[in-house]
């Protein structure tokens, strides 16, 4: 009787890994090159529509919205009717929004394009989902953390190319680049990729509603946080936003455990490292994972006359960042080893520790560029390895068949709590600033340093709880897979 093990699985039977793989990386590169590449091109834009900076932003939060809950519920949807097939679907979506938001003309059409390009929200549940489907166990820690960790590329490029493209023409280059981009993305896919099975009896009696009512709940919530730093976070309209999609969340969560074969199965939770994962991403989610974004340009690229500000050029503080997420996206595979040989907790435990003394080196270092840069590169190493462990977590907590919806269940918790470490970090910047002025002092900074070492701090204590259990050969999900895929 022969078996098959964690690397006994014959290669015949997986072929063409690396092409797997880059297809893989060129769908998830589409998703977050699309999500990053509109910030810089909104000050353009706002002046062409002749439009205020909040009807401008929708054009950014029309995106986000509808990305939030496409992670999820298209995730489920993969595991059940064919993650391949949905991947091809949500990229061709994503080809239609360019086309509309280039070819309308107006601000709703760019609106509505962009809430289309959205549905790309969901490629990295679905690439994740699909890295554990088709390709030996062994080397599944490694591609999972290569694909989150080109999300740091493809953001930062998404910034670079786009600042490029506005130089050389409109905004309108940029939608004509990423539908070009999309359309090469699904063809690859299509016909690189070998079909997903589809789980007929898993999607017979679906708890549609339970998706209908997940939807509005994210948005509401996360509409209310995106703006709460201009609205203020007590003001009516923030709590309003939010209270009202905590209150669909209720009624959601109360149908889902009612629901035999709910949209997204919130009994994945049970597991302790499930639970505790999910925990860790919000935590760090307030602290690391958004910070990373919010301080480092904004010291970058302010004034030298500023307390903080180190007053360099665009193109040197885009280089920074850009070589910053080149670092993250090269070492990613490096975290994929770990947690091959030893977990993905304790790859979250090296990020947290790793992200910990970077902002402790902000915190008490002297502000020059050069110690800035070193600090720079250090937190991008620690938030890489926090940030690709949390995909491989899942990974280790969920069986083969619901990889994408719990996939999709991180991207949403990732995606909320870093809207809110947004508004808890500008509030903290805002709390000291220069008299008269809105410019933060250094006073400031150090608060949402010392607000970023307590989150990891937190989570670094919640990670230590996650239980490292090792899933038997016979008790593992893809062991099982990869058996049958042997057997045929």
């Amino acid at each position: 009787m022969s078996t098959t093990g964690r690397n006994s699985t014959p290669k015949s039977k997986f072929p063409g890994y690396a092409k797997i793989v880059s297809v893989l990386l060129a769908a998830e590169f589409v998703g977050t090159f699309e999500s990053a590449m509109i910030f810089i091109a909104l000050p353009s834009m706002m002046h062409e529509f002749n439009v205020d900076a909040a009807a401008i932003g929708w054009a950014s939060t029309a995106f986000l919205l509808v990305a939030a809950a496409s992670a999820a519920v298209c995730g489920r949807l993969g595991d059940m009717y064919g993650r391949k097939k949905l991947l091809a679907i949500v990229l061709a979506i994503s080809v239609a929004g360019s086309v509309i938001s280039f070819t309308f003309g107006s601000l709703e059409g760019v609106i509505l394009g962009r809430a289309l390009q959205g549905v790309a929200g969901a490629t990295l549940p679905l690439c994740l989902g699909l890295a554990r489907q088709q390709l030996p166990k062994d080397k599944v820690p490694n591609v999972i953390a290569l694909i989150a960790g080109s999300s740091f590329l493809a953001g930062a490029g998404g910034n670079l190319i786009s600042g490029v493209l506005l130089q050389l023409g409109n905004w309108k280059a940029l939608f004509i680049v990423s539908g070009i981009m999309a359309a090469v993305a699904t063809l690859m896919v299509l016909f690189l990729l070998k079909s997903s099975p589809v789980n007929r009896a898993e999607a017979r009696g679906i708890d549609y509603i339970g998706g209908l009512l997940f939807a509005p709940a994210v948005a509401l919530v996360l509409y209310g946080l995106t703006n709460a730093s201009a609205w203020g976070p007590l003001d009516g309209k923030t709590l309003g936003f939010v209270l009202g999609g905590l209150a669909v969340a209720a009624i959601w969560v109360w149908w889902e455990l009612r629901a035999q074969n709910p949209m997204i199965n919130l009994r994945l939770m049970k597991t302790n490292k499930m639970a505790l994962t999910q925990l860790c991403t919000a935590v760090l989610g307030i602290g690391p994972l958004v910070a990373v974004g919010i301080l480092t340009p904004l010291i970058l690229l302010a004034p030298a006359t500023d307390p903080a500000g180190l007053g360099v050029s665009p193109a040197v503080g885009g280089l920074v960042i850009f070589s910053a997420a080149t670092l993250s996206f090269v070492g990613s595979p490096f975290s994929g080893k770990v947690a091959a040989a030893v977990g993905a907790r304790r790859a979250l435990l090296i990020g947290i520790v790793i992200s910990f003394i970077g902002y402790s080196m902000m915190f008490w270092a002297d502000n020059t560029l050069l110690t800035f840069i070193i600090n720079t590169y250090v937190i991008a190493i620690g938030v890489m390895f926090a940030y690709t462990a949390f995909p491989n977590l899942v990974a280790e907590s969920v069986p083969l068949e619901n990889t994408s919806e719990g996939m999709g269940i991180n991207t949403v918790t990732r995606t909320i709590f870093m809207a809110v470490g947004t508004t808890v970090l500008t509030m903290a910047l805002a709390s000291s600033t220069v008299e008269g002025t809105t410019v933060s002092t250094e006073a400031g900074f150090n608060t949402a340093y010392i607000i970023i070492s307590a989150s990891c701090v937190l989570a670094f204590f919640l990670a230590l709880r996650i239980k490292d259990v090792p899933r038997t050969e016979a008790a593992d999900p893809q062991d099982a897979a990869e058996a049958r895929v042997a057997g045929a």
